[in-house]
């Protein structure tokens, strides 16, 4: 679950405050894929930021499955983003060197979870996404672009996130593979629990989300 109250944050730019998001309220339940739509430098890429504490609001809370998050410190916040959220990139951010497999078990070696359980779950997880099996021991340059988004939402999961941040999922895709990918993590929300969050540009990819936000100039409009 997610909960945003008035969020807002502010940026000096020479004597000026820019307000990049303006008193934002959200709210997306476990289990919903979502997403935020909005022009470039409508504030997309500054709420993300916020909402995966890699950034801190100027001021408003943001509360992630009953535990708000703009109250923690630096070193929780660490902790936090490491076993409560999952990124998922427009560019992938594959381990070129490791195997589609090796690249989802990595967030849960650094969790300290034991190779065995975390072999177990990287496993699950691709064929949760749909990889086959003979494709799991691939390295990400023998995969297709399809294929690379389906491990690296397969990596955003291995901890079992309360939160999954999606940036432009589908931009390096074509439509018809981009419009799986969507599905899948419109599936996923469900079938993992968890509250996914997608930003795109695209209002048709947009479309296949249960809950929407329009942001225009920083502020959510209808």
């Amino acid at each position: 679950m997610l909960k945003v109250i008035k969020l807002t944050k502010e940026f000096q730019s020479g004597d000026n405050k820019v307000k990049a998001v303006r008193n934002i309220d959200m709210y997306v339940p476990s289990g919903v894929f979502s997403a935020i739509v909005g022009k470039s430098g409508s504030g997309k890429s500054t709420l993300l930021s916020l909402l995966g504490a890699l950034d801190k609001p100027s001021s408003g809370t943001i509360e992630v499955d009953g535990q708000k998050i703009t109250d923690l410190s630096d070193s929780q916040l660490i902790s936090y983003r490491r076993d409560k959220i999952g990124f998922i990139f427009q560019s992938y951010n594959l381990i070129p060197n490791l195997t589609a497999l090796e690249n989802v078990m990595l967030p849960m070696e650094f969790a300290g979870v034991n190779i065995k359980p975390r072999k177990a779950r990287a496993k699950l997880l691709l064929k949760e996404v749909g990889l086959t099996s003979d494709k799991s021991g691939r390295r990400p340059s023998r995969l297709s672009g399809g294929e690379q988004q389906r491990v690296a939402i397969a990596r955003a999961l291995a901890n079992k996130p309360k939160l999954i941040l999606a940036d432009e999922p589908t931009g390096n895709l074509d439509s018809a593979t981009g419009k799986i990918i969507i599905d899948l993590l419109r599936k996923l929300a469900k079938l993992e629990n968890t509250t996914i969050i997608a930003v795109t540009h695209d209002n048709e990819i947009a479309q296949e989300a249960k809950i929407i936000f329009h942001l225009q100039d920083g502020r959510l409009v209808n």
